[in-house]
């Protein structure tokens, strides 16, 4: 049964990435590979909003309760973390003394959740942060496809959709059903032109009676308040494209529109030119070194991806494909946090 292998698999996935979190933590605790951590690290977040359980949550990944930050943020601090924004860490760093650690906090998208939930718990911390805006999700123009997908399947028994050699029938009547069926869409967009399946995605949607941009309304900031968060001195604004494509698999000109296009959005908004840069999905095969190189002509001082790992006194040399750490929705306990700061797990991924 397909179904039953995609949810063993993923079990699978998660109990490795549990134990090695695990692994890492008593290595850490142990004094072990201490040279793996690194001088600094840049945390990246989605969601922060108290939990609502859902029996099918296929993006829990993406969200962090308030509880959590607040936890994590002591944590690092406890352990001589010194919290610095995102566009300060390379001069900090450079100067530094070698005991000297420095942590930035950055959150993708541009959720309302950001400023409604998280912004208390990073000012209460003194934490400065940066909120990568997706231009097209502030002004309604886009859709975000993975929010409207789960609302889809959550809403059928079944659905019939054309994934390109005629329609299928897909069953949502349990959990795995339906974590399947988000597979195969999200492989489906991912694999294609991501503009005309988004759009197919869309229709299918609205058929069902989903309207996906009241989806985008009810999650995403609106301009006047990106002007009010940024009213916060801890608070900063990055690009992240309008579209949220994956830049790879566009035109190198289209890939470069959407960055200017995307930093002037936010310049607008806060009469300031962003200097950092997150990408779309920021994995390999998402991005290259192509897209680097673009970043840097768009006129950015930083570019982050979201492959993991630490910052050395290296990382700046180019700063154009830094690596964040996830703050993972699945793996919410203090001590994965500390295993991740460590930069154990990423050591072992390595060898």
């Amino acid at each position: 049964m397909p179904t039953l292998k995609n949810v063993m698999r993923r079990s699978i996935k998660h109990a490795a990435i549990a134990g090695g979190l695990e692994l890492s933590s008593l290595a850490g605790r142990a004094g072990l590979m201490s040279s793996a951590r690194g001088r600094g690290a840049i945390f990246t977040l989605h969601h922060v909003r108290p939990k609502a359980e859902q029996a099918f949550d296929p993006n829990a990944h993406l969200e962090i309760t308030p509880e959590f930050l607040d936890e994590t943020l002591t944590l690092l601090a406890a352990e001589g973390y010194q919290f610095v924004p995102l566009h300060h860490m390379a001069a900090r760093m450079a100067i530094a003394r070698p005991e000297e650690r420095f942590a930035a906090f950055t959150l993708d998208d541009g959720y309302r959740n950001n400023a409604v939930h998280a912004q208390p718990v990073f000012t209460e911390h003194r934490a400065p942060f940066t909120v990568f805006v997706t231009g097209g999700f502030c002004c309604r123009t886009h859709s975000i496809w993975w929010e409207t997908l789960t609302d889809l399947l959550r809403a059928r028994p079944h659905i019939e959709f054309d994934f390109g050699s005629g329609p299928v029938t897909l069953p949502l009547a349990t959990s795995w059903q339906k974590d399947a069926a988000f597979n195969r869409f999200a492989a489906f967009i991912q694999s294609g032109d991501e503009t005309s399946r988004v759009a197919s995605l869309d229709k299918a949607a609205k058929a069902h009676g989903i309207d996906p941009l009241l989806i985008t309304e009810r999650l995403i900031m609106r301009e006047p308040e990106l002007k009010s968060l940024v009213l916060n001195p801890l608070a900063t604004l990055g690009a992240h494209t309008i579209s949220h494509r994956a830049l790879a698999r566009l035109e190198e000109h289209e890939a470069l529109e959407e960055m200017q296009a995307s930093a002037e959005r936010i310049e607008c908004i806060t009469g300031v030119r962003p200097v950092a840069f997150a990408f779309p999905y920021g994995f390999g095969g998402t991005v290259t070194p192509r897209e680097y190189k673009l970043a840097a002509e768009a006129g950015f001082e930083l570019a982050v991806t979201t492959v993991p790992g630490t910052l050395d006194h290296r990382s700046f040399d180019t700063a154009m494909a830094l690596p964040r750490i996830s703050v993972n929705g699945l793996y919410q306990k203090r001590k994965y946090v500390a295993a991740l700061a460590s930069g154990i797990p990423f050591k072992l991924m390595r060898r």
